[in-house]
């Protein structure tokens, strides 16, 4: 059965909606009136993000908006700042695992596209997908995200399967302890059996809100080429009991500034229909080039790494406690640069390529991947790299199963409280990564920040926890958390 005929009543609703909660005239009208604002109007609204109070539209468009240097610079430490009040040292690690690059859309800046004919379309057999778990947890992953092309191979029935197998593989050293799904949209009904099989977070993105982009580079006899069939997909997904779910847009698409509006909408949209919950977390990759795929190789709307910068700063700014990801589609350059910014997740040791993970030539198979990585550094050097800036490299899955999610987390998050029970479970993470998989130079770097972040931990269950929990950790025990 095609997505259309699966799908027929609701997207008949969605056909009959008057509008949705994207109004593009609006989006423009704000962005115009706030063109350039003076250095008092930004100051205004950075004593509000400083409060961690979620902005309105008008105030991101402030920050947006903003070209002075002086004001900029003010905008980047405050975004700092709120990193490290919500989130704390850590950086939370986990790494992607393609199941398919089959794929039924025509989406003219994917390399996946139905038409390109220069990859070689593949979809992972339970077998592979075990093999490939085996290697990721060899190298120290304990996080996942699960990307699958959207055709009629990677049905219901394939992901729920598919979830369970990576779930089932387990090694002397550990597990995948978290799976967080990127797939097509899907029924509530289909939801409601991914919610079972144990997924994490539920990742969509609308890749542009712009309306008439949107039709644009998605072919109206495609199912992706629904733009609210798509838009609502995170309605479903909530309403379905779902967790968590994670909004993003692939920049370059159209003006940047336009879809960090967009961004928004939908944070604001989610949270005034589900009790303040919100997206768990925001992405915005850039267009990288893909083997065969000329728009991506140009896109029509690039993104400059000084806008970039930017950019993050103000979704920092504007949704001060909603995760942030940035993915290896950037350089390690880039990455250093605005990790600070606002950055609470990256992935690392990612291959992108269907079955990749099994290949000598990891990252090096344009005929199999999406796109091309700009950052193909093994996990341990970036996880060393990462130790010896200070933060805390987080394999961290407690919250969520300890039921710390949706909008328990939300309420941990805005208040703050969530420092009560990351910091000691990443440094509990860390440890463990140390002892089962770190090279001698790592260990060092590791166990310098172990005995940093200790000092700092304040007296009380926290520390105490930590302290019992890294002697545990010594003598073989494993998977502590609060």
């Amino acid at each position: 059965m095609t997505g259309f005929k699966r799908y027929r009543k609701e997207l008949a609703e969605y056909d009959r909606m008057e509008r949705d909660f994207i109004d593009d005239d609006e989006i423009w009208r704000i962005l115009h009136k706030w063109e350039h604002p003076s250095p008092a109007d930004v100051r205004r609204v950075l004593a509000k993000a400083a409060r961690q109070i979620r902005l309105e539209p008008e105030e991101m468009a402030v920050l947006l908006q903003n070209k002075d240097a002086e004001t900029l610079a003010e905008m980047y430490a405050l975004a700092s700042k709120l990193k490290q009040e919500v989130y704390g040292d850590r950086i939370v690690f986990f790494a992607p695992l393609y199941m398919s690059n089959k794929c039924s859309n025509n989406c003219s800046y994917c390399g996946y596209r139905s038409s390109n004919r220069s990859i070689h379309r593949k979809t992972l057999t339970m077998e592979e997908i075990k093999c490939e778990v085996e290697i990721m947890i060899s190298e120290g992953q304990k996080r996942t995200i699960l990307v699958y092309g959207e055709s009629g191979e990677t049905d219901i029935d394939y992901l729920c399967n598919s979830i369970k197998q990576v779930y089932s593989v387990r090694s002397p050293k550990g597990e995948i302890r978290r799976a967080n799904i990127n797939c097509a949209p899907l029924s509530v009904e289909e939801l409601k059996r991914l919610k079972e099989v144990g997924i994490g977070t539920f990742q969509v993105f609308q890749e542009t809100y712009h309306h008439a982009t949107y039709h644009q580079v998605h072919p109206a006899n495609t199912l992706k080429g629904h733009y609210r069939w798509r838009l609502y997909c995170h309605d479903r997904a909530l309403e379905a009991g779902v967790d968590d779910v994670g909004i993003g847009v692939l920049f370059g698409l159209y003006d940047w500034r336009f879809e960090a509006m967009g961004l928004l909408y939908h944070t604001i949209h989610l949270e005034e229909k589900f009790n303040g919950v919100g997206p768990h977390t925001i992405s915005f990759p850039r267009i990288q080039p893909a083997i065969d795929t000329p728009e991506a190789f140009h896109p029509p709307y690039a993104v400059s790494d000084e806008d970039f910068k930017k950019l993050i700063a103000v979704i920092r700014l504007s949704v001060p406690y909603t995760g942030m990801i940035l993915t290896a589609r950037e350089s390690p350059e880039v990455r250093r640069e605005v990790i600070p910014l606002g950055i609470s997740q990256i992935d690392a040791g990612s291959r992108i390529g269907v079955g990749g993970y099994q290949e000598s030539t990891a990252n090096l198979m344009p005929d199999k991947e999406q796109f091309q990585l700009g950052d193909t550094r093994p996990l341990v050097e970036v996880v060393r790299e990462t130790c010896r800036t200070g933060c805390i490299p987080s394999f961290c899955t407690a919250c969520y199963r300890s039921g710390r999610t949706g909008e328990h987390f939300m309420e941990l998050a805005k208040t703050g409280f969530v420092h009560n029970f990351c910091i000691p479970n990443a440094l509990c993470t860390l440890k463990e990564y140390l002892l089962d998989y770190a090279d001698e130079e790592t260990r060092q770097a590791g166990e310098k920040v172990i005995r940093e972040q200790l000092a700092k931990l304040p007296e009380g269950k926290g520390k105490t926890f930590v302290l019992e929990a890294l002697g545990k950790l010594e003598e073989g025990e494993r998977d502590l958390f609060l």
